[in-house]
C-alpha cells in the first residue's frame, strides 16, 4: 500500500529487552500488514560513541551493595517480561558476550532471507541455552543450523570485509540518526522510539498513519 509506513528495527542480539521487543513487534506488524526493515547493529559500538554511562550504570548495579534494590527489581522486571513474551530469559555468566560475529551473521542472514529465523536462533541460544557463548564457532554452527543457512558459506561471509562493513554502516548510522542504543525504532526515517517499552507507542502511531 502506498500510505504503508517505513518501519526500520535497529538491533543488537545481546539486549533482553530487544529479545521481547523482537518476538513482540513481529506479530504486531504482521497484524498491520506493516513490514519491518531489519538493521543489525553493535551495539557496543553506539555505547562506545555516545552512551558510555551504561557501562558505569551496569557494574554499579551489579557489583555495589546500595544497589541491591534495584538489582533485584531488575531481574524480576526480566523475569516478568520475558513470561509476557512466552520466551526465558536468563543473564548468562560473563554478559556481555561478544555479538560482532552473530550481527554479521545476521546482516548475511539478511540477504538470505533468512534474518528471523537466524536472530532468534541467536537470542535463544544467548537468553535461553547451556552455551550463550555465541562468539564460539560451534555455538555459530548450530544457529545456522537452526536457521536453515550454509555453516561454510555463513563462516565466509563474517570474515568477508562485505559484512563487516555492513555492520558498522548500520551501526555508525544509528549514532547519526540520534539513536544510543538497542532496540531503537524509526517510523518513516526520523520519529525515533528506543525501548522493548515503546511499542504501544510505535503500534499507537503506525495506526494513525495506517488511517490516515
Amino acid at each position: 500500500m502506498a500510505n504503508t509506513p517505513k518501519v526500520e528495527f535497529f538491533y543488537d542480539c545481546s539486549s533482553p529487552w530487544t529479545y521481547f521487543a523482537f518476538t513482540r513487534i513481529i506479530p504486531m506488524m504482521e497484524g498491520m500488514a506493516t513490514p519491518i526493515i531489519w538493521r543489525p547493529i553493535l551495539v557496543g559500538g553506539v555505547f562506545n560513541t555516545v552512551n558510555q554511562q551504561v557501562y558505569k550504570q551496569r557494574e554499579s548495579m551489579f557489583s555495589d551493595s546500595a544497589n541491591q534494590r534495584k538489582l533485584d527489581y531488575y531481574l524480576k522486571d526480566l523475569k516478568d517480561w520475558a513470561n509476557l513474551c512466552q520466551v526465558q530469559a536468563t543473564m548468562p555468566p560473563g554478559h556481555p558476550i561478544s555479538s560482532v560475529k552473530a550481527m554479521r551473521g545476521a546482516c548475511y542472514a539478511l540477504e538470505q532471507d533468512k534474518v528471523v529465523p537466524y536472530s532468534l536462533a541467536v537470542f535463544q541460544a544467548y537468553w535461553d541455552s547451556d552455551n550463550p557463548d555465541i562468539k564460539d564457532d560451534k555455538v555459530l554452527t548450530s544457529i545456522c543450523e537452526r536457521a536453515g543457512l550454509d555453516a561454510a558459506a555463513f563462516f565466509d561471509a563474517i570474515g568477508n570485509q562485505r559484512y563487516k562493513d555492513q555492520l558498522r554502516h548500520n551501526t555508525d548510522e544509528l549514532i547519526a540518526r540520534g539513536g544510543f542504543g538497542s532496540p531503537t525504532i524509526f517510523i518513516n526515517d526520523q520519529d525515533m522510539y528506543f525501548g522493548n517499552d515503546r511499542l504501544a507507542l510505535v503500534e499507537h502511531r503506525i495506526g494513525e498513519l495506517l488511517r490516515g
